[in-house]
């Protein structure tokens, strides 16, 4: 009989465990909501909550910064060079999609200038990607290379999905005026469970962010230019209600099944011991 009780607490508490996980999972789905959510039943194409204006849609490159930097031309020279003549690459991994990529880049320094293989300190600070990779292809140009053609990116600026897309994460911005679009499709697009009218941004000073709404349906709101990215958007997408639903039934057949273990139990131990 104490062996029993015993068995009996334990499933008890096996419950309460379970009652807690399942819990967690309906909080996980109401992560980053906000009072204007609502406008998600109705909203058209693009609804922008704290509109903080259309910024530059050409990234200018800011100190902290990492550059990758190759020359197309000769795919080993970026890697050999900075190998071994630049002591202040770093070999970044950076997430994408989920996946790791080893990155050789190149620091911006608080000067605003990069310190690439050959030709030492260049200042980039303040440039586009085109301006960058320009100024350093005529510099290169003019003291090593033969015709190079320099091909940059800033390796740090991404976007974080979340929710019902084809996969989650990080996703590097590699070109300027990367759009909504763009990523989604390097995420494998939506799942079936996805409603496209709760697609949101969020923008800018967490604190106080600017939100932007998508609706999917309507083809009209990919020409917004409110859906070029910008680093550290969050990007969330949520399911649709009937897969909320089942989601939520789910969780507490999760909870019941154990339940009901516990309570055959008992009664098969009352009809026992009677």
């Amino acid at each position: 009989m104490p062996y029993l009780k015993s068995c009996i607490h334990f499933l008890f508490i096996s419950i309460i465990i379970a009652s807690f996980a399942g819990c967690g999972v309906r909080k996980e789905r109401t992560l980053f909501n906000a009072p204007s959510d609502i406008v998600t039943d109705t909203i058209k194409q693009v609804y922008v909550v704290n509109d903080q204006g259309i910024s530059d849609a050409y990234y200018k490159i800011k100190v902290n910064d990492q550059l990758a930097i190759r020359n197309v031309q000769n795919f080993e020279f970026g890697a050999t060079a900075g190998s071994s003549a630049n002591s202040g690459a770093n070999n970044n991994q950076n997430s994408q999609g989920g996946g790791i990529q080893n990155v050789l880049s190149y620091p911006v320094d608080l000067d605003g200038k990069v310190n690439l293989p050959a030709i030492g300190k260049i200042e980039v600070a303040g440039l586009s990607r085109r301006e960058a990779a320009i100024k350093i292809q005529e510099i290169y140009k003019n003291k090593l290379l033969k015709e190079p053609i320099i091909e940059l990116s800033v390796v740090n600026l991404k976007v974080t999905l979340l929710g019902e897309f084809g996969k989650q994460g990080n996703f590097l911005l590699e070109r300027d005026n990367t759009t909504l679009i763009d990523i989604i499709g390097e995420a494998g697009g939506i799942s079936k469970t996805a409603d496209p009218k709760t697609l949101k941004i969020i923008r800018g000073d967490r604190a106080n962010p600017e939100l932007i709404y998508v609706n999917l349906n309507d083809i009209n709101s990919l020409a917004s230019k409110k859906l070029i990215l910008q680093n550290h958007d969050i990007i969330v997408l949520q399911p649709t209600k009937s897969a909320a639903t089942s989601d939520k039934l789910q969780g507490l057949n999760n909870i019941l099944q154990p339940l009901l273990v516990v309570v055959n139990l008992a009664v098969l131990i009352f009809t026992v011991t009677r």
